[in-house]
Formats: C-alpha cells, structure tokens, sequence
C-alpha cells in the first residue's frame, strides 16, 4: 500500500472546518488521517513546513481543444499546465472538434484522460447537437456517460425556447447549465469593450447590454422552471448586480469569474494586442472593482480560468482576425493571491472556496466523492502552496502548447509547489523557481 506523509503544512479545508498546522496521511490514494505532529514513518514524506495544503482546486471552465486542435493544446500538454497551476481536476468546455454531444465523445474524453494520468477530467456536454441551437442533446445518456453539466460555451444558447427546454431537461438530473451570457445581435462584429479604449483605436466594441440581455433571459427562465443556472465568466457591473438580486430572490444560480477580468481592463488591449482579446471582453475599470467587490461579499461562487489556448500562428495574426481567449491554468493562483488575498481584499479561507470547494458544489461533487474537501477516507486530491513565494511568470516556460498570455512577465507573489491526485504527486515546482 503506497502511502504518503505530508507534514507540517497550513491545512486549510473550509467544508470539514479544518484551519491549523496539521500533518496529512494518504494511503493508496486516500486520506487516512489529519492530525498534528503524526509519528508515522510513510513511503514519501513531503515537507510542507510554511505552506498550505488544502483541498485540490477545480476549474470549472477548461478548453483543452482535443480533438480538434492539437496545434493549440492537447490533453498531455493542457493538463500538465492545469496540475502546474495547482488544478486537480477540470470541467472540459464541449466546443471541440467534433463538438461533444454525444456519449462516445463524453467516453472517449475521459478515458484519455484516465490514460494520461493528471488531473482529472469532467466532461461539460454540448445542450444541443454541435451547439447549433436547434435540438437538444440526450442529457439523461450523457450524464450517465460521466458528463457534470451542459453548455453551448462559446456560444449561447440560442433561443429562449430551446434554453427553457433545456433547463426542464436538466431539473430532474440536478446538474447545472453553463451559459455564456452573450446577445449576438448586440455584439456581432466586436472585438473589445464598447467604450474609450473601442472609440481610440477605431474599433467595434461588445456592450455590457450584450452579456446582459442574455443574462436577464436566463434568470427569468431559471426562475420559472426552479433549475440551475451557472454564468461562465460574469465581467460586468451589471450582470453582477443582477446575480446578486436573483439570488436573493431564491433562484438557482451561480457564477464564475476569471483572474484577467478581476485583474485587468480594457486598457490591456493596447498594449497586449490579440493577447488580451477574449470574450467577454476586458471590461472598464469600475467593472473591475465591481467583481472584486463580488468576489469580497461572495455574490461570485467561484474563479475559473476560461483557459483558451491559441497557436501563436492564429495570436500573431491582426485584432480583427485573432480568436479571442487567453491561456490560464498556471497564473490563477498566483494572481488570485497577489490581486486578492495579498490586498486583504479576500482571506485564504475564501480563496480556497473559491477555487475548490464552490466548484466541487457546483457540479455535485461535494459529499460522496469528497472532492473539494480533505476528508477521512475521501480520495487524496490535494493542492499544496506556498502563499509568500515570489516569482515571474514567463508564458515560454509554461507547460500548456500555447504562449497566448497578457501576463508575461508579471511579477507574482504565491505559487504551487506540488499537486496530488488520487494521492500520486502529479506535479513538482522546480527547485530553481522555489525563490
């Protein structure tokens, strides 16, 4: 039975009320104790003197473009970016080629994954057949595939109709849908934020109305048919505004958002170019401070990373003809803690929230499968790392396929020295990159 010690580390484990120094043993996969100062003698015993060992971080909103585009990312290479960025599991978006919306791709994908051995993977399936809008998919088959959610993500959902249906479809299985709040008739054509930046380099901005209407739409159907709806990467005042009244109202909705829309503005685009064209696009500065503000009083259940790889050939081409999305697995810690924790704006306790146990909630795997939380007896996905340490981020270093980043070069201050799965330590930092 192979079995690993961790010792002394800042064990932080918001759903068991863990919070103190405290040794970690895993046995064949599995959390067997966590106590302090455990005179046990282990197969490996890992040093986790001044870091933090908390539950496994789960990004709810990956593109891992297999099949498809593996000029742009595979699961080799993006996984291996998730487990550097402290992710021990990640929800796979379906807008692949072929798009996944059928059980033998749902299969397919999770049995790569199984073969490749990192973090874990957990299917979100098209709600309709190649996310066109039309028909709905089998999500009773699907779920039953192993799939955790549905989303047409990179597109909305097309009409109300169909977006109704599709809740009435998902009730009964409790499974939330991703939407990617956006009324094409409103942002067509765009290519940054509607505002000065738009004005000052001549082109077509995405109005906050777009991300929205589409919003409003989803709240009202969510409400009318008691289902869940989840937001994929909320970036305006207003949408926030909107989550935060819909829940007090009792509706089932929660929301994502990522480090560059909490971190950045508009302003990024001048002088990043095509590696700060995403969509929803970099919003203006009081949107910022309104997600923060969200973050802060909780309206925000969780940081996902929306990780988008490109291939420079497809980043390197002008604004207008670029595909919008930015890699980042490996940056959400260390910009979660620069921007957040560091700022005294959230505690560690709330980042681990964020970043583990919300999303482990949100696609039902809190309680049973004991992720997102470190329980006795539940399977050993842990993250581990060092809030303090300082360091740079440098995109040619990374580990995804992609280099499409507005965060090269920045100077970062938290880190994750080591990733474990099903108790095997999927991820090291190296000893060069320890200071």
């Amino acid at each position: 039975m192979a079995s690993l010690l961790i010792k002394g580390g800042r064990v932080v484990s918001p759903e068991d009320g863990l919070d103190g120094n405290l040794d970690v043993l895993v046995e064949n996969g599995v959390v067997r104790r966590v106590a302090p100062d455990l005179a046990l003698r282990a197969d490996e015993t890992v040093d986790a003197r001044g870091q933090v060992v908390s539950p496994g971080f789960i990004d709810l909103h990956v593109h891992l473009r297999e099949p498809g585009d593996s000029d742009s990312e595979t699961l080799e290479t993006g996984l291996a970016a998730a487990v550097a960025g402290g992710f021990t599991a990640v929800c796979a978006m379906p807008n692949t080629r072929p798009v996944n919306d059928c059980v033998e791709s749902t299969r397919a994908l999770i049995e790569r994954a199984r073969q490749v051995g990192l973090a874990r993977v957990f299917p979100v399936a098209a709600v309709s057949a190649g996310s066109e809008g039309e028909t709905l998919t089998d999500f009773r088959a699907l779920a039953e595939a192993g799939a955790v959610a549905f989303s047409d993500d990179g597109r909305p959902v097309k009409t109300a109709g169909l977006m109704r249906r599709a809740f009435q479809a998902a009730r009964p299985l409790g499974f939330p849908i991703i939407e990617h709040c956006e009324d094409p008739s409103l942002s067509a054509g765009g290519l940054v934020n509607e505002g000065e930046v738009a004005e000052r380099l001549g082109l077509r901005g995405i109005p906050d109305t777009s991300e929205e209407a589409c919003l409003a739409r989803d709240l009202v159907l969510a409400e009318n048919t008691g289902a869940r709806l989840h937001v994929a990467h909320l970036s305006t005042r207003g949408a926030l505004t909107m989550v935060r009244a819909a829940k007090r109202r009792g509706i089932r909705v929660t929301c994502e958002v990522t480090p560059h829309h909490f971190t950045l503005t508009e302003e990024s685009v001048v002088q990043h170019g095509a590696n700060a064209k995403m969509n929803p696009p970099l919003r203006s500065a009081e949107d910022v401070k309104a997600l923060v503000a969200g973050i802060a009083d909780g309206t925000v259940d969780a940081i996902a990373t929306d990780h988008a790889p490109h291939a420079p050939r497809l980043k390197a081409r002008p604004l207008d003809e670029a595909p919008f999305g930015i890699i980042g697995l490996e940056t959400a810690l260390g910009l979660a803690l620069t921007h957040l924790g560091h700022t005294d704006k959230v505690s560690l306790w709330q980042l681990v929230v964020l970043l583990s146990a919300n999303p482990s909630r949100i696609i039902n795997r809190i309680g049973d499968t004991a992720l997102g939380e470190i329980r006795v007896g539940g399977p050993a996905d842990l993250t581990i790392f060092n809030p303090e340490v300082a360091w740079t981020y440098r995109a040619a270093e990374g580990r995804s396929k992609s280099r499409n980043s507005p965060f090269d070069g920045c100077k970062l201050r938290g880190a994750v020295t080591a990733t474990i799965v099903a108790g095997k330590i999927v991820y090291r930092r190296p000893a060069r990159q320890a200071a």
